[in-house]
């Protein structure tokens, strides 16, 4: 008979995958962003398998339930598909998967087939496979899977940074407060993922070297994957939608182009401007050249430079924390597309600058105005328009080149 004996390793990791599929099932049912929060729940589901197949081996159950040996062997294949794709797909809600996402597991599902000899055992077959693994006799199959698990989620968990590094960056060309949607936790927790697989590699290398015998290198992984369970799923849960705001203009229909004589597009491909045929009304031949995307004119977009100057100074819609592209396009009368081109070939800014600059010259003119000695620079910093202290200091350092104190003792306050 197995023992049942648990230690403080195991019942973390039992309590982790208990977790995870409690978390699972809340967020298969949360209805905002579906696709985002069904691959969360799907994810939270394999990792609980994985975990609680660690627990069965330590406490040698395989005896006992022997078919539920190699449950959790091909999960890792999926673990980082599953968080890029979740990544992706947090970070712009119109995003649906396709037949080509399908494509990120296919070394799980072919590590699957080529294991079903395995899985078809008699539960005899099976103790006595697992028996044979033991004591050392490891087949070819899983021989070459378990370095290809290791290099597949290394290579999954540096792309999926990279990916959020980008979004980081693209996200300000649509918002001026990125604290709620960068999906800053996100990057933490696969930064988490990056640990852990680095955890599993050196294990793996200090086994076959034989310098970790007596070691339990898969329990401390399963005690990682449970940190990383309870941060991702609580995280998953309160993270607002993100919404990263379309701005390209509506397609040109085919019978259009052909009229301007020019050729159809390819499937997929999105034409946003079409120049009128010669003599018409609106293009004359001098015409002024044109945004090659956005068939912005160079005096239309010195006309809406000047508006948006205007409205800016006028308006100061910037002291609205949750000001965005969509909301600052619509004052003026014209799409984010439009304006984004505007803000990055006249002005050379992204939208998150372009606002947060207004937003500190604002607290440098109050703290001129002496105002600092009545209020906190904190205080200030809202007023403008900041919706954290850390945004505020960062931003206020790069438009100033000085931190926000400093700023503040050198002009006497």
């Amino acid at each position: 008979m197995a023992s049942l004996t648990l230690d403080w390793l195991h019942v973390i990791a039992l309590l982790g995958a208990l977790q995870g599929v409690f978390l699972a099932a809340v967020l298969a049912t949360k209805r905002s962003n579906r696709t985002a929060n069904r691959l969360l729940a799907v994810t939270m589901a394999s990792f609980s398998i994985s975990m609680a197949t660690g627990v069965y081996h330590a406490v040698g159950l395989v005896d006992v339930f022997p078919h539920f040996f190699g449950a959790g062997y091909p999960l890792p294949f999926v673990f980082g598909p599953l968080i890029y794709l979740y990544a992706v797909t947090a970070a712009d809600r119109s995003r649906r998967l396709t037949w080509r996402d399908a494509l990120h597991f296919l070394p799980f599902v072919t590590l699957v087939i080529a294991a079903l000899p395995i899985y078809l055992m008699s539960g005899a077959e099976k103790i006595a496979f697992y028996e044979g693994l033991e004591n050392g006799e490891v087949p070819l199959l899983l021989s070459i899977a378990d370095p290809l698990k290791l290099i597949s989620g290394v290579i999954y968990t540096a792309v999926t940074i990279l990916f959020l590094r980008r979004h980081r960056e693209r996200v300000k060309e649509s918002y001026s407060s990125v604290g709620r949607v960068n999906l800053r936790w996100l990057l933490w927790l696969v930064a988490g993922a990056a640990t852990i697989w680095m955890l599993a590699v050196a294990f793996q290398l200090l086994e076959s070297t034989g310098v970790m015998r007596g070691l339990r290198g898969d329990d401390f992984i399963a005690l990682g994957l449970a940190v990383v369970v309870y941060g991702a799923g609580y995280m998953g849960l309160r993270q607002p939608e993100v919404f990263r705001y379309e701005t390209a203009e509506h397609r040109v229909p085919v019978e259009l182009l052909r009229q301007a004589g020019r050729p159809s597009p390819m499937r997929d491909e999105t034409v946003v401007a079409v120049p009128a045929p010669a003599g018409s009304p609106d293009e004359a031949p001098d015409a002024t050249p044109r945004y090659e995307r956005s068939g912005l004119t160079d005096q239309e977009a010195e006309r809406l430079e000047d508006e948006l100057t205007v409205v800016m100074e006028k308006e100061q819609p910037w002291r609205d924390s949750d000001l965005t592209l969509a909301d600052l396009a619509d004052r003026l009368s014209t799409t984010p597309h439009k304006l984004s081109e505007v803000l990055n070939s006249q002005l050379g800014q992204t939208f998150y600058d372009f606002v947060n600059g207004y937003r500190v010259r604002e607290v440098q003119r109050r703290i001129a105005a002496g105002e600092a000695r009545k209020v906190t620079m904190l205080a200030l910093a809202l007023d403008a328009g900041f919706a954290s202290k850390s945004t505020f200091n960062v931003a206020f350092k790069k438009h100033t080149n000085q931190t926000p104190s400093g700023y503040k003792q050198a002009a006497g306050m």
